[in-house]
C-alpha cells in the first residue's frame, strides 16, 4: 500500500518506467563490467611466458559475447554476461 505524500508514488504505478530504468542501468552495470575485465585481460597478457594466455583468451570470449549481447540488446543475454563478468578475477 502505497502513502498518498509519497513523492514517489508516479514510478510505483508506472511500471513501463521501472521496467525501461532496470534495463538501462544493466546496460551501464555490464558496459562498466566489460570494461573492468578488459584491465583484467590486460593483466594476463602481461604475465610472463604466456602464462596467462589461456584466461585472456577466455576473458576475450566473454567479453566479445557480453558486447554483442549490448549490440543486440537482448537483455536476458545480458544479465546472463553481467552475471559472469561480475565473478571474474
Amino acid at each position: 500500500m502505497t502513502s498518498t505524500n509519497d513523492p514517489l508514488d508516479f514510478i510505483n504505478n508506472d511500471s513501463s518506467g521501472i521496467q525501461s530504468g532496470s534495463q538501462a542501468d544493466l546496460v551501464q552495470l555490464l558496459l562498466y563490467q566489460i570494461i573492468r575485465v578488459k584491465e583484467l585481460i590486460k593483466y594476463y597478457d602481461s604475465i610472463p611466458n604466456g602464462a596467462g594466455q589461456l584466461g585472456s583468451s577466455i576473458l576475450n570470449e566473454l567479453v566479445s559475447e557480453a558486447y554483442s549481447s549490448l549490440v543486440n540488446y537482448d537483455t536476458v543475454l545480458m544479465q546472463k554476461y553481467y552475471d559472469l563478468l561480475m565473478n571474474c578475477d
